[in-house]
């Protein structure tokens, strides 16, 4: 082990922010020097900057403010912002999260500079090559060093892909820690008078490229938010991207569709806890719905994250369909998880994650003995 060896942590993008925050938190508590690289990849204000404080991290020390473009333009300036800063602070590790471009461009800067890399949330597969989140998911887990598995279908996953099962560490899902932390400030009435809204509601969260990019895609996306808007008010904090799209295919305020600007980390979860019901093409989404115990619904014909139909309250739906879910949804009433909770989503996924580390600077192997007593 290097003296006062330095982990740095890339993020990009909103999900990124909430998982990372318990994985800081643990390095800090054993005392391990790290620092966070803001990409940039989600230049909005309300996107990024406000959950700096709503989670408690402390302030990047390089921040690449690469903003939008296509896949292609936006991976090039990660590539070399991010090859910059690795050369001048040589880490002995970086952990990426999630499946964003930011995390595809940093495991490649690392492998070509030989540094090594940790992946919190490897393993997810939708197995749908179309999505460029799935791209991403599989070359980071390919390239990486240590692999940090929240479900233990990811596990299986890894394996079948052939990789190396000693890199493999099922420890839970720090999203979820980060949600149990903010549980009690977690207070939809103050949310709602600020967005003047009045009883029941729903809440949708729309910025999918198979979603929104095809204008003839978004236009039949619209038309179901519209059906649903039709049985209760709906709230869509809406996300930059895809955000004319979207607008030019309808999605603009009328009576029972109101559409605000993203809202901060605290202020968004406040909103779902306080809904009847969430329309989401997000990943992040049906995990925090999975925990709060709302009706959640996908639109989309797979999910990387499929525990959480197992276990928890989310449904894949079609646009076509999606009237009629919320229709039996709303009927159905306020949701419980199907019996118990994903393994391991118990608020502890951030110091585990923490010990593993710590313990593979010092140069220790874990053996499945001590993997599990790290749970």
């Amino acid at each position: 082990m290097r003296d006062n060896p330095l982990v740095l942590h890339v993020l990009g993008a909103r999900p990124n922010f909430v998982k990372a925050a318990p994985v800081v938190g643990g390095l800090a508590e054993l005392g391990i020097r790290q620092g966070i690289i803001h990409t940039g990849q989600h230049y909005d204000a309300l996107m990024s900057d406000v959950f700096f404080a709503d989670l408690g991290l402390p302030e990047p020390i390089a921040n690449l403010g690469v903003g939008s473009g296509t896949h292609a333009r936006q991976t090039a300036a990660l590539l070399t912002g991010l090859e910059d800063v690795v050369l001048e602070h040589r880490p002995a590790l970086v952990v990426v999260y999630g499946d964003v471009n930011s995390t595809l461009a940093a495991i490649l800067v690392c492998a070509k500079l030989h540094v090594p890399t940790a992946h919190v949330e490897a393993g997810l597969r939708s197995f749908d090559r179309q999505m460029p989140e799935e791209v991403n998911r599989v070359v980071t887990d390919a390239l990486s060093d240590l692999l940090f598995a929240t479900s233990p279908e990811a596990l299986s996953h890894l394996a079948h892909e052939g990789v190396d099962p000693a890199k493999v560490h099922l420890v839970g899902n720090p999203m979820i820690d980060s949600l149990f932390a903010a549980l009690p400030k977690l207070d939809p009435a103050p949310v709602q008078e600020r967005l003047g809204i009045d009883g029941r509601y729903a809440v949708a969260t729309l910025h999918r490229p198979a979603n929104v990019d095809d204008p003839e895609a978004a236009r039949e996306l619209v038309d179901a938010v519209l059906g649903v808007a039709e049985q209760v008010p709906v709230v869509v904090p809406l996300h930059p991207r895809g955000r004319q799209r979207l607008a030019d295919a309808g999605l603009v305020d009328r009576p029972h569709l109101k559409i605000v600007d993203p809202l901060g980390y605290v202020d968004f979860l406040s909103l779902v806890r306080g809904a009847a019901l969430v329309v989401t093409d997000s990943g992040g989404v049906q995990e925090e719905t999975t925990m709060l115990g709302v009706p959640c619904l996908t639109v989309r014909p797979n999910t990387e994250r499929p525990i959480t139909v197992t276990h928890g309250t989310n449904r894949l739906v079609t646009p076509a369909s999606l009237p009629a879910a919320a229709s039996k949804a709303l009927a159905d009433g306020a949701a419980t998880p199907s019996g118990e909770l994903p393994p391991l989503w118990d608020g502890a996924a951030g110091p585990r994650i923490a010990r593993v580390i710590e313990a593979w600077l010092r140069g220790d192997s874990l053996s499945p003995a001590a993997k599990g007593a790290l749970r």
